[in-house]
Protein backbone atom coordinates (compact mmCIF):
# COMPACT_ATOMS: atom_id res chain seq x y z
CA UNK A 1 0.00 0.00 0.00
CA UNK A 2 1.63 3.25 -1.17
CA UNK A 3 -0.91 5.65 0.37
CA UNK A 4 -1.95 7.11 -2.99
CA UNK A 5 -5.55 7.97 -3.82
CA UNK A 6 -7.22 7.94 -7.26
CA UNK A 7 -9.61 10.85 -7.81
CA UNK A 8 -10.00 10.47 -11.58
CA UNK A 9 -12.70 7.81 -11.35
CA UNK A 10 -16.28 9.04 -11.69
CA UNK A 11 -15.73 12.46 -13.30
CA UNK A 12 -13.10 12.11 -15.98
CA UNK A 13 -10.55 9.38 -16.53
CA UNK A 14 -7.00 9.96 -17.62
CA UNK A 15 -6.51 13.55 -16.45
CA UNK A 16 -3.29 14.51 -14.70
CA UNK A 17 -4.98 16.96 -12.31
CA UNK A 18 -8.39 15.65 -11.15
CA UNK A 19 -11.28 17.27 -9.30
CA UNK A 20 -9.58 17.87 -5.91
CA UNK A 21 -7.34 20.36 -7.72
CA UNK A 22 -10.41 22.11 -9.14
CA UNK A 23 -11.90 22.28 -5.63
CA UNK A 24 -8.59 23.63 -4.30
CA UNK A 25 -8.52 26.30 -7.02
CA UNK A 26 -12.11 27.20 -6.12
CA UNK A 27 -11.50 27.42 -2.36
CA UNK A 28 -8.19 29.27 -2.67
CA UNK A 29 -9.83 31.78 -5.01
CA UNK A 30 -12.64 32.44 -2.53
CA UNK A 31 -10.15 32.76 0.34
CA UNK A 32 -7.96 35.30 -1.42
CA UNK A 33 -10.85 37.14 -3.05
CA UNK A 34 -12.83 37.60 0.18
CA UNK A 35 -9.76 38.92 1.99
CA UNK A 36 -8.77 41.28 -0.83
CA UNK A 37 -12.25 42.79 -0.94
CA UNK A 38 -12.59 43.23 2.84
CA UNK A 39 -9.11 44.71 3.29
CA UNK A 40 -9.49 47.00 0.26
CA UNK A 41 -12.68 48.46 1.77
CA UNK A 42 -10.98 48.74 5.16
CA UNK A 43 -7.98 50.60 3.72
CA UNK A 44 -10.03 52.79 1.37
CA UNK A 45 -12.49 53.88 4.06
CA UNK A 46 -9.95 54.05 6.88
CA UNK A 47 -11.98 51.67 9.02
CA UNK A 48 -10.67 50.74 12.46
CA UNK A 49 -13.64 48.77 13.81
CA UNK A 50 -14.23 45.07 13.18
CA UNK A 51 -17.16 45.28 10.79
CA UNK A 52 -19.45 42.32 9.99
CA UNK A 53 -17.91 42.18 6.53
CA UNK A 54 -14.38 42.06 7.96
CA UNK A 55 -15.36 39.27 10.35
CA UNK A 56 -17.02 37.28 7.60
CA UNK A 57 -14.11 37.69 5.18
CA UNK A 58 -11.39 36.74 7.65
CA UNK A 59 -13.32 33.66 8.79
CA UNK A 60 -14.03 32.61 5.21
CA UNK A 61 -10.42 33.13 4.18
CA UNK A 62 -9.12 30.86 6.93
CA UNK A 63 -11.71 28.09 6.52
CA UNK A 64 -11.57 27.90 2.72
CA UNK A 65 -7.78 27.95 2.43
CA UNK A 66 -7.56 25.23 5.11
CA UNK A 67 -10.05 23.03 3.23
CA UNK A 68 -8.28 23.81 -0.02
CA UNK A 69 -4.95 22.67 1.39
CA UNK A 70 -6.61 19.45 2.53
CA UNK A 71 -7.68 18.82 -1.08
CA UNK A 72 -4.18 19.60 -2.30
CA UNK A 73 -2.60 17.19 0.19
CA UNK A 74 -5.07 14.39 -0.62
CA UNK A 75 -4.21 14.72 -4.32
CA UNK A 76 -0.51 14.08 -3.69
CA UNK A 77 0.84 10.70 -4.78
CA UNK A 78 1.64 9.98 -1.14
CA UNK A 79 -0.53 12.20 1.09
CA UNK A 80 1.14 10.96 4.27
CA UNK A 81 4.41 12.48 3.10
CA UNK A 82 2.99 15.95 2.39
CA UNK A 83 5.54 17.42 4.82
CA UNK A 84 8.26 16.95 2.22
CA UNK A 85 6.95 19.87 0.15
CA UNK A 86 7.36 22.03 3.27
CA UNK A 87 11.02 21.07 3.63
CA UNK A 88 12.41 20.75 0.10
CA UNK A 89 12.10 23.77 -2.19
CA UNK A 90 12.94 24.52 -5.80
CA UNK A 91 12.59 28.24 -6.41
CA UNK A 92 12.41 27.58 -10.15
CA UNK A 93 9.14 25.74 -9.52
CA UNK A 94 5.83 27.61 -9.44
CA UNK A 95 4.50 25.09 -6.95
CA UNK A 96 7.38 25.64 -4.51
CA UNK A 97 6.93 29.41 -4.67
CA UNK A 98 3.21 28.92 -4.07
CA UNK A 99 3.87 26.70 -1.07
CA UNK A 100 6.09 29.41 0.43
CA UNK A 101 3.33 31.99 -0.07
CA UNK A 102 0.77 29.67 1.52
CA UNK A 103 3.03 29.01 4.50
CA UNK A 104 2.87 32.74 5.24
CA UNK A 105 -0.73 33.27 4.18
CA UNK A 106 -2.40 30.56 6.29
CA UNK A 107 -1.06 31.69 9.70
CA UNK A 108 -1.80 35.30 8.77
CA UNK A 109 -5.46 34.39 8.18
CA UNK A 110 -5.46 32.97 11.71
CA UNK A 111 -4.03 36.23 13.06
CA UNK A 112 -6.65 38.25 11.17
CA UNK A 113 -9.37 36.09 12.72
CA UNK A 114 -7.96 36.93 16.15
CA UNK A 115 -8.10 40.64 15.30
CA UNK A 116 -11.61 40.36 13.86
CA UNK A 117 -13.08 38.47 16.80
CA UNK A 118 -11.19 40.29 19.55
CA UNK A 119 -14.34 41.35 21.39
CA UNK A 120 -15.79 37.83 21.36
CA UNK A 121 -12.48 36.33 22.50
CA UNK A 122 -12.14 38.84 25.35
CA UNK A 123 -15.68 38.11 26.42
CA UNK A 124 -15.59 34.31 26.47
CA UNK A 125 -12.38 33.01 24.90
CA UNK A 126 -9.26 31.46 26.46
CA UNK A 127 -6.96 33.91 28.25
CA UNK A 128 -3.90 32.88 26.23
CA UNK A 129 -5.62 34.10 23.06
CA UNK A 130 -6.16 37.50 24.67
CA UNK A 131 -2.43 37.61 25.41
CA UNK A 132 -1.62 36.79 21.78
CA UNK A 133 -3.95 39.54 20.56
CA UNK A 134 -2.33 42.08 22.87
CA UNK A 135 1.13 41.08 21.66
CA UNK A 136 0.12 41.36 17.99
CA UNK A 137 -1.92 44.57 18.25
CA UNK A 138 0.95 46.97 17.46
CA UNK A 139 1.60 45.03 14.23
CA UNK A 140 -1.98 45.05 12.97
CA UNK A 141 -1.48 47.56 10.15
CA UNK A 142 1.59 45.78 8.82
CA UNK A 143 -0.03 42.35 9.13
CA UNK A 144 -3.09 43.50 7.20
CA UNK A 145 -0.93 45.06 4.47
CA UNK A 146 1.05 41.82 4.14
CA UNK A 147 -2.18 39.81 4.13
CA UNK A 148 -3.50 41.96 1.26
CA UNK A 149 -0.40 41.28 -0.85
CA UNK A 150 -0.41 37.57 -0.05
CA UNK A 151 -4.14 37.27 -0.82
CA UNK A 152 -3.50 38.66 -4.31
CA UNK A 153 -0.56 36.26 -4.66
CA UNK A 154 -2.70 33.28 -3.64
CA UNK A 155 -5.42 34.17 -6.17
CA UNK A 156 -2.89 34.70 -8.96
CA UNK A 157 -0.84 31.66 -7.96
CA UNK A 158 -3.75 29.33 -8.64
CA UNK A 159 -3.67 30.58 -12.23
CA UNK A 160 0.11 30.46 -12.58
CA UNK A 161 0.14 26.93 -11.15
CA UNK A 162 -1.89 25.35 -13.94
CA UNK A 163 -0.86 27.76 -16.73
CA UNK A 164 2.55 26.07 -16.57
CA UNK A 165 0.99 23.01 -18.31
CA UNK A 166 2.37 23.80 -21.76
CA UNK A 167 0.65 20.90 -23.56
CA UNK A 168 -2.79 22.43 -22.99
CA UNK A 169 -3.45 25.65 -25.00
CA UNK A 170 -6.64 26.52 -23.06
CA UNK A 171 -4.67 26.51 -19.82
CA UNK A 172 -1.24 27.65 -21.03
CA UNK A 173 -2.04 31.37 -21.29
CA UNK A 174 -0.77 34.45 -19.47
CA UNK A 175 -4.37 35.65 -19.11
CA UNK A 176 -5.28 32.82 -16.75
CA UNK A 177 -3.83 34.33 -13.53
CA UNK A 178 -5.73 37.57 -14.20
CA UNK A 179 -8.94 35.61 -14.82
CA UNK A 180 -8.46 33.68 -11.59
CA UNK A 181 -7.90 36.90 -9.62
CA UNK A 182 -11.07 38.45 -11.08
CA UNK A 183 -13.20 35.34 -10.51
CA UNK A 184 -11.76 34.98 -7.00
CA UNK A 185 -12.77 38.56 -6.23
CA UNK A 186 -16.28 37.91 -7.55
CA UNK A 187 -16.87 34.70 -5.60
CA UNK A 188 -14.99 35.99 -2.53
CA UNK A 189 -17.12 39.13 -2.40
CA UNK A 190 -20.29 37.07 -2.82
CA UNK A 191 -19.25 34.69 -0.02
CA UNK A 192 -18.33 37.54 2.32
CA UNK A 193 -21.64 39.35 1.67
CA UNK A 194 -23.67 36.21 2.23
CA UNK A 195 -21.98 35.26 5.50
CA UNK A 196 -21.87 38.86 6.79
CA UNK A 197 -25.63 39.27 6.34
CA UNK A 198 -26.61 35.76 7.42
CA UNK A 199 -24.46 35.36 10.52
CA UNK A 200 -22.93 38.70 11.55
CA UNK A 201 -25.85 41.08 11.32
CA UNK A 202 -24.73 43.14 8.33
CA UNK A 203 -27.53 45.31 7.00
CA UNK A 204 -28.63 44.63 3.44
CA UNK A 205 -28.16 48.25 2.42
CA UNK A 206 -25.19 49.28 4.55
CA UNK A 207 -22.37 51.39 3.11
CA UNK A 208 -20.07 48.37 2.82
CA UNK A 209 -22.74 46.37 1.01
CA UNK A 210 -23.38 49.31 -1.32
CA UNK A 211 -19.66 49.48 -2.10
CA UNK A 212 -19.52 45.77 -2.85
CA UNK A 213 -22.63 45.93 -4.99
CA UNK A 214 -21.05 48.67 -7.08
CA UNK A 215 -17.78 46.78 -7.47
CA UNK A 216 -19.20 43.42 -8.51
CA UNK A 217 -20.26 44.55 -11.98
CA UNK A 218 -16.83 45.86 -13.10
CA UNK A 219 -15.30 42.66 -11.71
CA UNK A 220 -17.77 40.56 -13.70
CA UNK A 221 -17.01 42.61 -16.82
CA UNK A 222 -13.30 41.90 -16.30
CA UNK A 223 -14.03 38.16 -16.05
CA UNK A 224 -15.99 38.25 -19.31
CA UNK A 225 -13.18 40.19 -20.99
CA UNK A 226 -10.48 37.73 -19.88
CA UNK A 227 -12.55 34.71 -20.99
CA UNK A 228 -13.17 36.38 -24.36
CA UNK A 229 -9.44 37.05 -24.75
CA UNK A 230 -8.66 33.37 -24.15
CA UNK A 231 -11.37 32.16 -26.56
CA UNK A 232 -10.44 34.61 -29.33
CA UNK A 233 -6.74 33.80 -29.02
CA UNK A 234 -7.51 30.08 -29.35
CA UNK A 235 -9.92 30.50 -32.28
CA UNK A 236 -7.44 32.61 -34.22
CA UNK A 237 -4.36 30.60 -33.26
CA UNK A 238 -2.61 27.56 -34.65
CA UNK A 239 -4.09 24.10 -35.09
CA UNK A 240 -3.59 23.21 -31.43
CA UNK A 241 -5.35 26.38 -30.33
CA UNK A 242 -8.26 25.83 -32.70
CA UNK A 243 -8.61 22.28 -31.40
CA UNK A 244 -8.67 23.59 -27.82
CA UNK A 245 -11.33 26.14 -28.84
CA UNK A 246 -13.71 23.20 -29.32
CA UNK A 247 -13.99 23.12 -25.52
CA UNK A 248 -16.32 26.13 -25.88
CA UNK A 249 -18.49 24.56 -28.59
CA UNK A 250 -18.69 20.79 -28.22
CA UNK A 251 -18.90 18.11 -25.56
CA UNK A 252 -19.91 18.03 -21.93
CA UNK A 253 -17.49 20.76 -20.88
CA UNK A 254 -19.02 23.26 -23.28
CA UNK A 255 -22.30 22.63 -21.43
CA UNK A 256 -20.55 23.28 -18.14
CA UNK A 257 -19.26 26.56 -19.58
CA UNK A 258 -22.46 27.86 -21.17
CA UNK A 259 -24.86 26.66 -18.48
CA UNK A 260 -22.69 26.85 -15.35
CA UNK A 261 -20.40 29.78 -16.09
CA UNK A 262 -22.43 31.96 -18.45
CA UNK A 263 -26.08 31.24 -17.56
CA UNK A 264 -25.67 30.70 -13.81
CA UNK A 265 -22.52 32.67 -12.97
CA UNK A 266 -23.02 35.72 -15.21
CA UNK A 267 -26.66 35.95 -16.30
CA UNK A 268 -28.08 34.71 -12.98
CA UNK A 269 -26.96 37.71 -10.90
CA UNK A 270 -27.94 40.11 -13.71
CA UNK A 271 -31.47 38.70 -13.91
CA UNK A 272 -31.87 38.71 -10.13
CA UNK A 273 -30.72 42.31 -9.80
CA UNK A 274 -32.28 43.85 -12.91
CA UNK A 275 -34.88 41.51 -14.34
CA UNK A 276 -37.23 40.70 -11.47
CA UNK A 277 -38.20 44.16 -10.28
CA UNK A 278 -36.63 46.74 -7.99
CA UNK A 279 -38.40 45.52 -4.85
CA UNK A 280 -37.17 41.96 -5.32
CA UNK A 281 -33.64 43.14 -6.14
CA UNK A 282 -33.44 44.88 -2.76
CA UNK A 283 -34.62 41.85 -0.78
CA UNK A 284 -32.54 39.38 1.19
CA UNK A 285 -33.72 36.58 -1.10
CA UNK A 286 -32.19 38.40 -4.07
CA UNK A 287 -28.91 38.79 -2.19
CA UNK A 288 -28.69 35.09 -1.36
CA UNK A 289 -29.62 34.03 -4.88
CA UNK A 290 -27.16 36.41 -6.51
CA UNK A 291 -24.34 35.32 -4.20
CA UNK A 292 -25.01 31.61 -4.74
CA UNK A 293 -25.13 32.13 -8.51
CA UNK A 294 -21.76 33.91 -8.45
CA UNK A 295 -20.14 31.24 -6.27
CA UNK A 296 -21.56 28.37 -8.35
CA UNK A 297 -20.44 30.03 -11.57
CA UNK A 298 -16.91 30.38 -10.23
CA UNK A 299 -16.78 26.67 -9.34
CA UNK A 300 -17.98 25.78 -12.84
CA UNK A 301 -15.32 28.06 -14.32
CA UNK A 302 -12.57 26.28 -12.37
CA UNK A 303 -13.90 22.86 -13.45
CA UNK A 304 -14.16 23.98 -17.08
CA UNK A 305 -10.64 25.44 -17.20
CA UNK A 306 -9.02 22.45 -15.53
CA UNK A 307 -10.91 19.59 -17.17
CA UNK A 308 -11.63 21.04 -20.62
CA UNK A 309 -8.07 22.34 -20.72
CA UNK A 310 -6.66 18.86 -20.14
CA UNK A 311 -9.24 17.15 -22.39
CA UNK A 312 -8.43 19.35 -25.40
CA UNK A 313 -4.66 19.18 -25.11
CA UNK A 314 -2.02 18.25 -27.66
Amino acid sequence: MDGSLDFTIGLSDGVAWPWPIAVYLFLAGISGGALIIALAIRFFKGQTENTPLYKAATLISFITISLGMLCLVLDLSNPLFFWRILVFYNLNSVMSIGVLALLLYIPITVILCLYAFEEEIRRSGPSFLVGIIEALKPLRGKVEALAFVLAIAVCAYTGFLISALIRFPLINTAVLPALFVASGLSAGAASAKLIAVKYFGEELHSKDMHTLHGAEWPIMAAEVLFIAMIAIALAGGNAAGQYAFQAFTTGVWSSVFWIGVVAVGFLGPIIVNFGLGRDFAQSSKALYMSCLFAISGMMCLRLFILYAGQTYGI
